[in-house]
């Protein structure tokens, strides 16, 4: 069972992602027209429900956007180039935990195969990316 009653594989109304990835309703409808990754279940009256790797994903694009400094279009290349694994590696270690390991989803790999599935170029260049961020926030 994980927070508010739920198992950890139940699915997530819009508040209660949004209570837990720490942004509003509104920006999470909006997540879901700049990513088409993010697509939760719409059932009657449009009620969004949201899957484990959804949650998943919203965690990693809140650390990207709202922590990292990345831009919705900076997200979207590094989706391109990279491929979703490296955002879901770079969203950090409570986005890759996050993901249940009992889900056939392309969202749900292991950090370890996600690693796997990057070169050692793409690596490389996340890996500049953070230092260059982590210098620009420190000046």
């Amino acid at each position: 069972m994980s927070e508010g009653g739920k198992a950890s594989g139940a699915f997530r109304t819009i508040r209660e992602v949004s209570e837990e990835v720490g942004v509003a309703p509104h920006i999470l409808r909006f997540w879901e027209t700049r990513f088409p990754q993010l697509k939760p279940l719409q059932r009657g009256g449009n009620r969004r429900y949201y899957r484990p790797a959804d949650v998943t994903l919203a965690k990693a694009l809140q650390k990207l956007l709202h922590q990292d400094g990345y831009t919705v279009k900076g997200v979207q290349k590094l989706i391109a180039t990279d491929g979703l694994a490296a955002v879901l590696q770079h969203g950090g270690e409570e986005a890759a935990e996050s993901a249940p390991s009992n889900v056939e989803t392309p969202l749900a790999t292991a950090p370890e195969a996600a690693a796997a599935t990057l070169s050692a170029d793409a690596i490389a260049r996340l890996r500049q990316a953070r230092d260059r961020l982590a210098a620009a926030l420190a000046a």
